[in-house]
């Protein structure tokens, strides 16, 4: 479905619409710029727009047939989501990944694009601009940043796993309880504010796995393929990878590796 000069020019197109929408708007953002969506935390601006609004006419120009799934697209239609399982090529598109990092002026925002098709993610890139990282991943073709291979952490022999949450402030009381499972000796867990970036932090081995309780397809699809290609694995409550096209139970964990995924999932069920 995606041969080399696709490969390259989907990754130009990334490139020049972070370059041209969504930079230049970085640290000039005037309150009229930005808005809400389903909350105080929810945050979307023009960027997020006019990026997106890009990409979506850019994108299958370069795949005659394909369509758009985009994170501002489906709050305005929820039934765009639909497109993720048919048997067209799909474009997931999240413009701005760690929207309230770029309101707040901090370097830790992404734009993701996966190309899937009937559920299957094939192709993707994670664009964080102000720290000039591109990593791509093609399935069975393996896991690249800024164009050098790069894989998940090795087991270091008794080392503390260091794991990327959901943040508190958007879980609910049970969900929080989960997270406290993680609160044992020889984890280390921090609060993600970009999804994107920490899927490209598992991937390159910075740190050992992500573990979150949402599966907005924007948010995953891109960094699942990239830490998979990586070496890495996916692990839903149910035991099985997680599916881009929902019905996954929480908590699910994406990780160095398959045992790795499985530890932080029974920890967070009260098997420890």
């Amino acid at each position: 479905m995606i041969d080399d000069a696709l490969f390259k020019a989907v990754e130009d197109t990334v490139r020049a619409a972070a370059e041209a929408e969504v930079v230049p708007r970085w640290r000039r953002l005037s309150a009229a710029d930005i808005s809400h969506k389903t909350g105080p935390g929810d945050l979307v601006t023009v960027a997020d727009r006019e990026a997106e609004l890009r990409l979506a006419e850019e994108l299958p120009a370069l795949l005659p047939g394909s369509v758009v799934v985009g994170e501002e697209a489906v709050h305005a239609d929820p039934g765009i989501l639909r497109r993720i399982g048919g048997v067209d090529p799909v474009w997931i598109v999240d413009p701005v990944d760690g929207t309230a990092n770029f309101v707040a002026g901090r370097p830790e925002f992404a734009t993701l694009v996966a190309l899937a098709r009937g559920g299957e993610v094939h192709a993707s890139w994670t664009y964080v601009p102000r720290l000039a990282l591109m990593a791509t991943a093609r399935r069975g073709g393996g896991a690249l940043l800024n164009g050098e291979p790069i894989r998940t952490a090795r087991d270091s022999g008794g080392s503390a796993l260091t794991v990327a949450t959901s943040q508190f402030a958007f879980l609910d009381e049970q969900e929080r309880r989960r997270f406290e499972g993680l609160g044992t000796d020889g984890v280390e867990s921090r609060q993600c504010t970009c999804a994107g970036l920490d899927y490209l932090e598992v991937a390159r081995g910075a740190i050992d796995a992500v573990a979150f309780t949402w599966e907005s397809p924007w948010d995953h699809a891109a960094g699942l393929l990239l830490v998979t290609e990586a070496g890495g694995a996916s692990i839903t409550a149910e035991g099985v990878p997680f599916r881009i096209g929902g019905g996954n139970a929480f908590p699910f964990s994406v990780a160095r590796d398959e045992a790795t995924a499985r530890r932080v999932v029974d920890l967070m069920a009260g098997d420890r």
